[in-house]
């Protein structure tokens, strides 16, 4: 999605959001991690955002207009200073950061930093 996109397993553990887990994060990611949030039927692209972040506010839009357009793509926005559990986990060190899951929840795809629409919508292919 951007320069700085990664591939990376599945962390190997899952549990409640608060209180934050230590360790390894979740295997899969779901409602109980997502602030109640439901996945979409194909993917969910996950964005974690902070207050004062430029950058968190394009990519809202960005993943926004993906998830219209894409059937069964659902779009969820963490705010990471309210969920440093999940944060810490998932090693997310800045915001934006994009998570793309498949259908289960198993984290694709990630990326820090602000994406591109057209690399939003190829790492959306691995999910679906």
């Amino acid at each position: 999605m951007t320069a700085d996109t990664t591939e990376r397993p599945g962390p190997e553990r899952a549990g409640p959001e608060r209180p934050g887990p230590e360790g390894p994060g979740p295997e899969r990611l779901g409602p109980e991690w997502l602030g109640g949030a439901e996945l979409g039927e194909r993917a969910t692209l996950v964005q974690f955002s902070s207050a004062f972040c430029q950058p968190c506010r394009a990519t809202r839009r960005t993943l926004a207009e993906v998830a219209a357009m894409v059937p069964g793509v659902a779009h969820v926005e963490i705010d990471a200073e309210e969920h440093l559990g999940l944060v810490r986990a998932l090693g997310v060190t800045r915001t934006p950061t994009v998570l793309v899951l498949d259908a289960a929840g198993r984290i694709v795809r990630r990326a820090a930093g602000q994406p591109r629409r057209a690399d939003v919508i190829a790492a959306l292919g691995r999910a679906l």
